[in-house]
């Protein structure tokens, strides 16, 4: 396995877990932006959004499913920003449909 995140899925790379279900895994990313910074990622490997289509949608479903769950693990009663990177330009370092739950302070408004 190539993807970062699919060998973090498998449990071979450490990661800091907030969460898991059948078809999410949530973990603290090791370079945090914000007090709470958590990536939430389909167990299924889909590159990006771009490659999101009818056969693998209900995966990112499952992950916005999951989200508010992350969120209130973290405290994060206040709100929450949402963000995912697509392709080179957008800075996706990982090719592996990932999102960003950030929080834990009032966030900047270019922040994203």
């Amino acid at each position: 396995m190539d993807c970062l995140f699919c060998r973090i899925i498998a449990g071979e790379i450490p990661s800091s877990k907030v969460y898991e279900d059948e078809n999410v895994y949530a973990f603290r990313d090791i370079n945090p932006q914000a007090p709470v910074h958590v990536l939430v990622v389909p167990k299924a490997h889909i590159e990006s959004a771009d490659a999101v289509a009818s056969n693998n949608s209900d995966a990112v479903k499952a992950v916005f499913e999951a989200i508010p769950k992350v969120a209130a693990e973290c405290g994060l009663t206040n709100g929450y920003r949402v963000i995912t990177n697509i392709g080179e330009d957008g800075c996706q370092s990982v090719k592996h449909i990932h999102f960003h739950v950030l929080g834990g302070k009032k966030l900047p408004e270019n922040m994203g």
